[in-house]
């Protein structure tokens, strides 16, 4: 019995208080992103997912303990970049930056409660859109990309279809690199 208690002691217990004070750090650090959790939307699992992987490549950056630490700390990094461009829906509303309208509320009853919205287009660069992705253009016209099925292919679609595309790419290649990486993601 003594030398179970003396093992016990020299393995596990004389350890305890690091432990507890890692978990109260831990605690602290997690607090801001558990209370703004909310259990509704994807953004909030994208949220958990990025602290953490900002909060592994600190530390794997700064103790640098194995040979790929560098680069180890540079995909998680760009793991949480395209985190950030997939919760803020980059990609599918990039096509923005070159399209701009002009809204007007028009009513249509003389009490006012009901509306129809006229709009007007003041700048249509979807050209230059188009330009800076030339293969997705390619696929959307020729109907290899597909997302609004019965929708005519105006400019418009064409750019909403492509911005779909490329958020569905950065989708992808997040989960390809989690999936090849994260298992080798350790000290």
């Amino acid at each position: 019995m003594w030398s179970k208690l003396k093992l016990w002691w020299q393995f596990e217990a004389r350890w305890y208080y690091r432990d507890f004070i890692l978990g109260i750090k831990n605690l602290w650090k997690w607090f801001p992103t558990i209370w703004k959790d909310r259990d509704w939307d994807d953004h909030f699992i994208f949220e958990i997912l990025k602290v953490k992987l900002e909060n592994q490549a600190a530390y794997i950056e700064k103790n640098d303990r194995h040979v790929s630490a560098k680069r180890d700390a540079e995909q998680m990094k760009l793991c949480v970049n395209l985190i950030k461009l997939i919760q803020d829906d980059y990609y599918r509303m990039e096509y923005l930056d070159y399209f701009k309208e002009d809204y007007k509320f028009i009513p249509t009853d003389e009490t006012k409660k009901w509306y129809t919205v006229e709009t007007t287009a003041i700048e249509d660069n979807l050209i230059e859109y188009f330009a800076k992705y030339p293969r997705q253009y390619r696929k959307v016209v020729s109907g290899e990309i597909d997302f609004f099925k019965k929708a005519e292919k105006n400019s418009h679609v064409i750019a909403l279809e492509i911005g779909l595309h490329n958020q569905e790419k950065a989708k992808w290649l997040l989960f390809k690199l989690l999936n090849n990486n994260i298992e080798n993601w350790w000290e």
